[in-house]
């Protein structure tokens, strides 16, 4: 039996507007990359303009639309500058994917205050803030969706290597998902989240770099690989579009059965 050619349709986003933050690289790339072939016009910021002007060259040549703006998710004003740029550019802002953060790898016990502050900033307030600003055209607009990208950190408390900041941030944006999904159901905005495993992208550079640590990330997850960028993206349209109309304060783990065991 050939499949209904609605169900492929509930995946577009055309004549809908996106934001993306650490839109230059890795999964941000991927799903802004993603959401313009689904026909979404996609603003890329990025703490590197260059990165995210490139990423916007991308989907221009490819018959897309998409702006670039240079955004450090650390600056609130940055923020609710960015949104509402993005916002009036497009006429409207129907999708937001949180997905810029950081991570301080060191033992707690060596954790400077300064630096836990940063990641809390970069990874957990700024969702909070781009979210709030969003919201302020969803709401009026009937609804919109948001994406948080968390973590398999945020859902496990890890072990391999000592990571306190981003475990506590990603586990925040986690139950953040819920708790805003629980606040705007009513206004029409659906608000979810992925859980990626350690992927390919520059966040994990420095783990890649030991062998002994790559075998143990592999060993201990089921499918036995780290995941590529464009393995998450999927999961994020999903979440952005209409296939997902009923799913709201939902975390996807896409993890390669991390979770599993």
């Amino acid at each position: 039996m050939p499949f209904s050619p609605s169900v492929f349709a509930s995946f577009r986003l055309d004549g809908e507007a996106a934001l993306i933050t650490g839109g230059g690289a890795g999964i941000g790339r991927a799903a802004a990359l993603a959401f313009a072939e689904a026909g979404a016009a996609v603003t890329v910021t990025d703490i590197d303009g260059a990165a995210a002007e490139a990423v916007v060259a991308e989907i221009v040549d490819a018959g897309g639309q998409a702006r670039a703006m240079t955004l450090d998710v650390a600056d609130e004003a940055e923020i609710v500058r960015t949104v509402h740029e993005a916002a009036a550019e497009f006429g409207r802002l129907d999708v937001l994917v949180n997905n810029a953060g950081t991570a301080k790898r060191v033992p707690t016990v060596d954790l400077d205050t300064a630096d836990w502050r940063r990641v809390l900033d970069i990874n957990l307030t700024a969702a909070m803030v781009g979210s709030r600003e969003a919201a302020k055209h969803m709401l009026p607009a009937g609804g919109g969706r948001i994406v948080n990208v968390a973590s398999i950190m945020g859902l496990s408390g890890g072990g391999l290597y000592p990571n306190a900041a981003y475990h506590a941030t990603k586990g925040a944006l986690v139950n953040l998902t819920r708790a805003l999904a629980a606040e705007w159901a009513p206004g029409g905005i659906r608000v979810n989240a992925v859980a990626p495993t350690f992927l390919k992208t520059k966040l994990t550079e420095k783990l890649r770099e030991d062998p002994a640590m790559v075998a143990a990330i592999e060993a201990r997850t089921p499918l036995g690989r780290f995941a590529e960028p464009d393995e998450v993206s999927p999961g994020i349209l999903y979440l952005a579009s209409r296939a997902s109309a009923m799913v709201t304060g939902h975390t996807l783990a896409i993890d390669g059965g991390w979770l599993a065991i």
